[in-house]
């Protein structure tokens, strides 16, 4: 964001609040974001989409006492800012109270933002995301067995934020990002198996080659050819890191705050207590250098910090907003994030597993008996009960070996014993902004025929 451009956002914001509070709202924040994006589509070497979009939203949050209410507007004539601020403080003196809600005191909030090298200065041409899309999909054609395309896309994009409150915040930051994906299928008829691959970074120099997301993607449709099902069993599975993630994205919802006031969290009770493990450890980074994740300061303008939200087994934090923490007695852990037309929630940031001491390798060759799994269908998650199952894809494993490709498998069990029976290898990479290397839990249940 040029200095100018800062300057005039958080002048918009300061006459903003200046309006609240003239209307009578005794304290108020506001949000503004502006942002462009640039993406391009194609399927079988045929041009889709080449797509510009820019933007602009402002919102507005206010309190009446205990009361609050927010508004949000596209619209920045001074008409419009009248009646938003208007409508706001009409809203507020007609909502409940709520004991919890609030800015932060002044002395919380971040006093500087450090700089995480979010922002790549060069904006592509629609000619270098079609280049991008192009070379994705071509390679992953060139592929023998690979015959139809579901498409390949390309894309750009950057978002600055400025924040403001009342209680004397102010601030703004800038970030970017590139994308390029593709699907493909592999086979014919009713033997037609399809995947993908994609990545995604804060600046163009750090995505993988077009020419590799097309080459996975079309390596990963042909593994999957002559699909086998399995009898129902227990067995260990071994997590992809593509999806290992998703265990850590489950861990960030139980422990999230706001669940854990209201008391709908399977692990509401394990504060401080070992969650998983004495050798895993999570770490939260919300400082990580061009993170996909990363930020330098949270939706309510106190500074995040790093930490180990899992430290050597044990469950050391919540994920804390101001709401949340005041309702448990606690300080926010800096972990808000908020749009203009919400209030702030609590959520992760660059979220990550640390790696483990054994190989990817020595993992499998443990495994007599077992399900790698490289994809995931649906979401079957009890958050009040840890229960888990979901539907699956991925190979079968004999005496630590992959062997042939499975499907239409569920993988059921309860996350607070798969926390606790999880192994993870050395092959950690960030990629995913929720990462984990390949992980392993034995003891679940695999339901197939």
């Amino acid at each position: 964001m040029t200095e100018t451009a800062t300057a005039d956002a958080l002048g918009l914001l300061a006459d903003l609040l200046a309006r609240a509070k003239c209307a009578g709202a005794s304290a108020a924040d506001a949000l503004f974001t502006e942002g462009a994006s640039l993406s391009h589509a194609r399927r079988l070497r045929q041009v889709e989409q080449v797509e510009r979009a820019e933007g602009q939203d402002l919102g507005l949050r206010v309190f009446v006492g205990k009361r609050q209410a927010i508004v949000s507007s596209s619209d920045r004539s001074l008409r419009a800012i009248d009646e938003l601020v208007e409508r706001a403080v009409a809203m507020a003196k007609a909502a409940p109270e709520d004991p919890f809600c609030g800015l932060a005191d002044p002395a919380e909030t971040a006093r500087t933002l450090p700089d995480l090298d979010l922002v790549d200065p060069v904006e592509p041409s629609p000619e270098a995301l079609i280049e991008r899309a192009r070379a994705a999909e071509e390679t992953a054609l060139a592929t023998p067995g690979i015959t139809n395309s579901e498409g390949a896309q390309a894309g750009w994009g950057t978002t600055r934020v400025a924040l403001a409150a009342s209680n004397g915040f102010a601030a703004s930051y800038q970030r970017s990002s590139h994308s390029v994906s593709v699907a493909v299928i592999a086979g014919a008829g009713t033997t037609m198996e399809r995947d993908y691959d994609y990545s995604t970074a804060v600046h163009g120099a750090d995505l993988q080659k077009p020419e590799e997301i097309g080459r996975n993607a079309a390596e990963r449709a042909l593994k999957r050819l002559k699909p086998r099902k399995v009898e129902t069993c227990k067995a260990p599975v071994i997590f992809d890191p593509r999806v290992a993630g998703g265990l850590l994205r489950h861990l960030a919802g139980a422990i999230n705050g706001a669940a854990i006031a209201r008391g709908t969290s399977f692990l509401k009770s394990k504060l401080g207590k070992p969650v998983f493990p004495a050798n895993v450890t999570i770490i939260d980074d919300p400082f990580r250098r061009r993170g996909l994740a990363s930020k330098p300061v949270d939706g309510e303008g106190i500074a995040p910090t790093r930490r180990a939200i899992i430290d050597k087994g044990v469950l050391t934090t919540w994920l804390l907003d101001l709401r949340s923490a005041r309702q448990l007695g606690m300080a926010s852990t800096g972990h808000a994030a908020r749009g203009t037309s919400s209030p702030p929630s609590p959520s992760a940031s660059n979220l990550y597993l640390e790696a483990g001491k054994n190989s990817r390798a020595a993992l499998l060759a443990g495994v007599e008996r077992g399900l790698y799994v490289s994809e995931f269908i649906g979401m079957g998650v009890n958050n009040l009960t840890g229960d888990y199952s979901r539907g699956a894809a991925g190979f079968w494993i004999e005496n630590g070996e992959l062997t042939y490709p499975i499907s239409e498998i569920t993988v059921a069990g309860n996350l607070a014993e798969m926390f606790m029976n999880l192994s993870a290898a050395d092959d950690l990479v960030f990629r995913y902004g929720v990462d984990a290397p390949t992980l392993r839990v034995d003891g679940l249940t695999i339901a197939g025929r």
